[in-house]
């Protein structure tokens, strides 16, 4: 457990160094390395972006832009490992590469039963909106639509996650171990929107075939 608070804590050193040396670079900077599969936590990265923004430094809607063009230059990273690497690829090297192997897998799985708008509704789920670029990349899917999809689904995350850390101020350190907290709450939420947007889409096909 110590092992683990210490690299989460050099990390946190690492993520607000790169934001306050670099502006707002440093939030597309540290939000592509989070999102090309790298673990660099976003919840410290747009939590403390908005903490700066409580101080004046930064803009809301400057911080949240930043945070989601950086997940959406990582993604691109992402997708083409996947692209261009294939399935056997990341079957072989990912566990080595990206060193969290069962949220790959995880990934996989998501975007194989459920098609392409998962990258856009993984986009809101921790852990597994990281990876979720790499099974896109792999499957081909059309590569402005997986932009669209990245880029959209990241902005509710980064919005929210900047908001909280603007409210917190001073405290937004205090949030950090309960974020996991978050997880099932935010998992029963899409659950439910994929259930309503199958049912949708199969109401939508079953009236096309009828016409």
């Amino acid at each position: 457990m110590h092992a683990i608070d210490d690299i989460i804590s050099y990390l946190s050193q690492f993520i607000l160094w790169m934001i306050i040396s670099y502006d707002y670079a440093g939030i597309v900077l540290a939000m592509t390395i989070e999102s090309a599969c790298i673990p660099l936590p976003s919840e410290i990265i747009m939590t403390f972006s908005g903490f700066l923004v409580s101080k004046g430094t930064y803009t809301l809607m400057g911080v949240t832009l930043a945070g989601s063009v950086g997940n959406l230059l990582g993604s691109w990273i992402a997708y083409l490992i996947g692209r261009f690497g294939g399935r056997r690829f990341l079957e072989k090297f990912g566990k080595y590469i990206f060193g969290l192997h069962q949220e790959l897998v995880k990934a996989d799985r998501w975007f194989l039963k459920h098609g392409e708008i998962t990258v856009f509704i993984t986009r809101m789920l921790p852990l597994i909106r990281t990876f979720i670029s790499l099974p896109a990349g792999i499957s081909k899917m059309n590569f402005f639509k997986f932009s669209i999809y990245s880029f959209v689904g990241s902005i509710p995350w980064c919005f929210v996650l900047a908001y909280i850390g603007k409210g917190l101020g001073v405290h937004w350190r205090e949030l950090s171990p309960y974020f996991h907290r978050f997880d099932f709450v935010v998992v029963i939420g899409l659950v439910i929107f994929m259930i309503w947007f199958k049912r949708i889409n199969n109401l939508k096909n079953s009236k096309a075939l009828h016409d």
